[in-house]
């Protein structure tokens, strides 16, 4: 039987985490649940004790205090690939990812090694953003894209699903990024790798309690790495790219 957990970071998530853990739950009823809570001052850790402790699907890792999204990942992603998973699923704790839409890249991995929940395909859609919020995340994918060479649509988006395999060959661990820099990391790393990766579209819901982990420095932090990882990639892309020249025969003495 396949196992799959679904890492949900946590950092004062205490309005949202019950109610996506049920819903979660609900709509997939065979996997688990791992909650990375970053020593949340309002109760969010405690509160995933009381759920692990009445429901043996959801455990709890507690790390010391906030370090950002991509550290909680990677211990997350450590975790359960230290626990026998076989498959490894990534969302958010607000609500902004609808646990309904979960079977989409769960079916998406009879075909891939990774699914993205992609908000950028057709059929895919954002509800409650300002138009602002909206054009900063196109633009990151498509930046992302151009400097990477990715062809993904949704390079940022957090809904993600991997084989246990294919997570451990990207090799989230030895990632030093944070927030949209390590969902496109993970990426780029897995396009690298030569692992099928696929979009799912996926509604992406804003949410209603509490408030954005999104700042500025978390965008500019994303696409300074980008720049960086594309320019370190450049040559090689050229070389790709470069048409082989026909080279005429010598001729033949006689």
């Amino acid at each position: 039987m396949t196992r799959t957990i679904v890492v949900i970071p946590t950092y004062n998530e205490i309005e949202n985490l019950e109610a996506v853990a049920r819903r979660l739950l609900d709509a997939v009823p065979a996997v688990e649940l791992l909650v990375v809570d970053d020593n949340s001052p309002d109760g969010t850790g405690r509160l995933a004790e009381d759920l692990a402790a009445a429901d043996e699907r959801i455990h709890v890792l507690h790390r010391p205090g906030k370090d950002g999204l991509g550290a909680a990942y990677r211990a997350g992603f450590a975790w359960v690939l230290g626990h026998g998973a076989d498959v490894v699923v990534e969302m958010d704790a607000d609500g902004s990812h609808l646990p309904e839409q979960l079977p989409r890249l769960l079916d998406g991995l009879r075909v891939a090694d990774v699914v993205i929940g992609s908000r950028w395909v057709p059929g895919g859609a954002v509800r409650g953003w300002p138009a602002h919020r909206k054009l900063i995340s196109l633009a990151g994918s498509e930046y992302a894209r151009l400097a990477l060479g990715v062809t993904q649509r949704d390079a940022t988006g957090g809904f993600r699903a991997f084989t246990a395999p294919a997570l451990a060959r990207i090799g989230a661990e030895r990632s030093t990024s944070q927030g949209y820099g390590f969902q496109i990391e993970t990426l780029w790393q897995a396009v690298g790798q030569g692992l099928r990766v696929v979009e799912v579209p996926i509604t992406f819901v804003e949410r209603v309690n509490g408030s954005s982990k999104m700042s500025a420095g978390i965008v500019v932090e994303a696409m300074l790495r980008v720049t960086v990882w594309g320019l370190a990639a450049l040559p090689a892309r050229v070389r790709r790219r470069r048409p082989a020249v026909a080279v005429s025969p010598a001729p033949v003495q006689r």
